[in-house]
Formats: structure tokens, sequence, C-alpha cells
């Protein structure tokens, strides 16, 4: 009875990493996708893919686009997600908070959406001369700090289709070799930097993290160029303690 039970939990853990992986792809494709784009997406068979998109669909999770374009992620999933923001928000409020207390800088935390980072929340720094954005604001995600250390959590190939779309979208020349040494950096180091290359006389320093969800999250410094020399070390020594207080927070959030 103990092998019999251990097995259909393994079966479970295996549906539930299906379904998982079936909803980030349709999350890539807001107009919708057929049955066998989801298949190929997730390499699966057709039928298992068809078995769970029927669950999800159940459950509002999945829901299908007029005019048979397919299907697409449905408004109880999309519930979810808006409670999450809030929740990752609240979560991450008092983590900022420090940070920007230990460097007398701004704290950000932004999120993954496509090839897009988009700002959640901030802390401002207590420093006359201040880098200042907008709760909601998009910024890049190959030129700034917090979208070069989402990317380098992202399995390369992944990471390279996000950024030749960001390319062509701002009509610029792509350059896949440099931002590959880039991201090996800062898969390497754990953090990533941004010196003028976003913003001419900011600077930035960031982290990324997954939320309980599979959300790519990132926290960020951002500095005035003029004082960033002399004050990045600390910067980066702030910025590794709260990574290390996030992925705690992370953890305490899995069941056991």
């Amino acid at each position: 009875m103990a092998v019999e039970n251990a097995e259909n939990g393994k079966t479970g853990i295996q549906v539930i990493a299906r379904a998982a992986a079936i909803l980030r792809a349709m999350r890539d494709q807001p107009d919708g996708m057929s049955l066998g784009q989801i298949a190929a997406a997730v390499s699966l068979p057709r039928s298992t893919v068809q078995r769970i998109v029927g669950a999800l669909q159940t459950e509002r999770f999945v829901i299908a686009v007029a005019n048979g374009g397919g299907l697409k992620l449905g408004p109880e999933l999309g519930a979810l997600a808006d409670a999450t923001h809030y929740n990752i928000v609240e979560q991450c409020r008092l983590h900022l908070a420090e940070l920007s207390q230990a460097t007398g800088e701004t704290a950000d935390l932004s999120v993954l959406r496509g090839d897009k980072m988009i700002f959640l929340d901030q802390v401002p720094g207590t420093q006359r001369l201040r880098a200042i954005s907008s709760v909601g604001e998009v910024f890049p995600i190959t030129t700034t700090a917090n979208g070069r250390a989402c990317l380098a959590n992202l399995p390369r190939n992944e990471a390279l289709k996000l950024a030749e779309q960001e390319w062509a979208r701002q009509n610029v020349q792509p350059n896949s070799a440099k931002l590959e040494h880039v991201l090996d950096e800062v898969a390497k180091n754990g953090i990533a930097h941004d010196n003028n290359e976003h913003t001419d006389g900011i600077c930035a320093i960031g982290f990324a993290f997954e939320d309980w969800l599979g959300n790519s999250h990132a926290i960020s410094v951002p500095v005035p160029t003029s004082r960033f020399s002399r004050q990045s070390e600390a910067i980066e020594t702030a910025i590794r303690t709260t990574q290390k207080n996030i992925a705690k927070m992370m953890d305490r959030g899995k069941f056991p």
C-alpha cells in the first residue's frame, strides 16, 4: 500500500508540473494557442495536453478564444495572479525599506513580463540627489540591472528570444554574443550591473528571484553615477544581504 501511495504521489506531482508548463507556455501567447501548438511548446503528446487542458478549463484557468482562435489563460488564473502581485509587494516591502536604509539609496521591486520589466514598488533613498521611477513604469531587459538579473535566471535560449524581441521592437542592432557574456557574468556573480547603459547618469545593481508561482522578479538599487564608484562596494554588500533574506522568505513559503 505504501508503494502504491508513493507512486500516486509521483503521478500527481508530474501532472501539476505539466499543467504549470502548459500555463507558462500560454502566458507568452496572449492571443491564444491551439492544442498542437501547446503540445509542441511543452514537448508532450497532444492527447496528454488535451486531458490537462480540459481539467484547467473546468477550473477556468484556461478558456477558449472566440471564433476558433484556440485557447488562452482564463479569468481565474488572472485573479490568482492579482492576489500574488499584491502579496509579493507586501512581502518584499520590509526588505526594500531595510535595503534603502542600509544604503541611503532608492530600492526597487520589479517583475518580468514578456520582454519588459515592470516596476511594482519602490522605497526612495534619503539622498538629495536620488534615482526615482514610477510604479508601473516599464523598463527594458537587456540594458538594466534588474532585466539582466532576470534574464540570467532563464534558460539561455529563452533569454535570447526575449532579448531579440526587445531589439526588434527598439529597432537596434542585435548583439547576442555581448549579451551572453554579460549573462554569464551575472550567473557567475549572482548579481547584475548597469553602468550608465540604460540612463546616462544612473548606475544600478540588482538580483533576481522567483516567487511561489514561478514569476521572475528583481530587486535593484539605482544610484546617480556621480557617487556610484565610492558607494558600489557598500551597495553590493547590502544587496547580497537582501538577496539572502529574500531566499529565506521564499523557502519559508514552500510546503515541506
